[in-house]
């Protein structure tokens, strides 16, 4: 059984998502009885809105609200295969693709170009995704919220990630003592801390060693009083950045 794709409300004029309705389906499957329609709304597609959109689709980088949806979008790639034979194929690995865009965006993984430049600071992005994204630092602005809480995030890798908190979800497992963690970096912070007795960095004030250069810069602070971590809201600084978060969510109830 096949199955079609139908787009119910009009296109978006930014990601040029064609509208559909279930009389073009009835024209495109014909009446063999083999085809299925597969209704997607375009909210669910496109980018534009507040929707959190756990999974991406490898190819191109759209992100859809469910995987069932992401799972029909598939088969475009699919098709296009067949009709195109991926005719634009990367010189450097085993990768191909239907269209050059597609090739040329590719290409900046092994070329490590970055032409999307911050116009705020010097950070540079190879795709206009993750530059748009990373405005969000400077504006604020946090569109995936999570349903459970009042905690807001703007990326929807670090919505994903607290998701964890919710569902208790911990992928992550030591392999020296099976303890388990919802994210990479808690991993690794757990083997340098409890299994490493590497301690590379050494404080130049009292000569205490720590395994992380993270350590490491917490600790001088005790020495230096210095205090980078300060609140948007009022003219209070911190040493440590957990300090920060509990003064903002005490006196200002700020929560994400």
């Amino acid at each position: 059984m096949c199955i079609h794709i139908v787009l119910l409300t009009y296109s978006c004029m930014r990601c040029c998502v064609p509208a559909g309705s279930s009389t073009e389906f009835d024209t495109a499957a014909g009446s063999t009885g083999n085809c299925q329609q597969f209704e997607i709304k375009t909210e669910d597609v496109t980018e534009h809105d507040d929707k959190p959109r756990p999974h991406l689709c490898t190819v191109c980088d759209k992100r859809f609200t469910r995987k069932k949806y992401l799972n029909a979008h598939r088969q475009i790639h699919t098709r296009h295969k067949n009709i195109h034979t991926d005719r634009y194929k990367c010189h450097m690995c085993d990768k191909a693709f239907s269209k050059s865009g597609d090739l040329n965006r590719h290409m900046r993984v092994h070329t490590g170009e970055k032409p999307h430049k911050c116009h705020m600071c010097d950070k540079v992005f190879s795709a206009s995704g993750n530059l748009n994204a990373h405005m969000r630092v400077h504006t604020g602005e946090k569109p995936h919220k999570c349903h459970m809480c009042d905690k807001a995030f703007s990326k929807s890798g670090d919505l994903n990630r607290h998701m964890r908190v919710h569902t208790r979800d911990k992928p992550y497992k030591c392999s020296l003592c099976n303890k388990s963690f919802s994210a990479s970096s808690s991993l690794q912070k757990h083997k340098l801390h409890v299994h490493s007795n590497s301690r590379p960095y050494h404080c130049p004030y009292c000569g205490k060693m720590f395994n992380t250069n993270s350590d490491l810069k917490r600790h001088v602070r005790i020495h230096t009083v210095a205090k980078p971590y300060s609140c948007r809201h009022c003219s209070e600084c911190f040493a440590m950045s957990e300090q920060l978060t509990a003064h903002q969510l005490k006196s200002h109830s700020e929560g994400s």
